[in-house]
């Protein structure tokens, strides 16, 4: 991308995060770039292309961020997963005070044919792939089961976190989901 482009994705993605996608025109997000609304078409071609940018760069930052803490966790599955926790809990405090981009993102945008929902479903999918994966290592014969009940913990402890229900919900997520694990190990060895 061009310097000019960096820069519009960057306010773009700052705007969209903190005032939402449909609130955020093309002329604001060209004037706290510091370039012309002719510029970001150049560079974009549309609104919905700075949205796909903005959103497929965040999903890149977060893979990211969760595989180098997942590459420094303890080998054990069950320690993953809660590094899971952990690193979102980290990423939030980092990036996302006001919750998932994507969860915020597909609430504004939730038509399957505009060309950012491929991203948002993507990171979500790939979201319950890794934690199937990791139940795979803790019950192989109730993976995909645990990956879903890990990925409802993990996405609501995101929306909450969003909506300032309570404090830490992150937290009592992974609280919850090492509860969760302990029994199934259980289970496990008692089989």
């Amino acid at each position: 991308m061009t310097p000019a482009a960096l820069r519009i994705r960057e306010a773009a993605a700052r705007l969209f995060y903190e005032r939402g996608i449909h609130a955020v025109g093309v002329d604001l997000i060209a004037a706290e770039a510091g370039v012309t609304k002719k510029t970001l078409y150049d560079r974009f071609g549309s609104k919905e292309q700075v949205v796909v940018e903005y959103l497929a760069d965040r999903d890149e930052r977060w893979r990211a961020f969760l595989t180098e803490r997942l590459d420094a966790a303890q080998p054990e599955p069950s320690a993953r997963v809660l590094a899971v926790f952990d690193a979102s809990t980290a990423w939030a405090r980092q990036n996302s005070p006001k919750g998932c981009s994507m969860v915020n993102a597909h609430a504004e945008i939730s038509d399957a044919s505009h060309p950012a929902h491929p991203i948002i479903s993507g990171q979500k999918d790939w979201m319950l792939a890794l934690f199937t994966g990791l139940a795979k290592g803790i019950a192989s014969d109730r993976a995909d089961q645990l990956g879903r009940t890990l990925m409802l913990l993990h996405e609501g402890a995101l929306v909450a976190h969003g909506l300032n229900i309570f404090p830490d919900p992150i937290g009592h997520a992974r609280e919850q989901a090492h509860v969760l694990l302990a029994a199934v190990g259980k289970t496990v060895t008692a089989n």
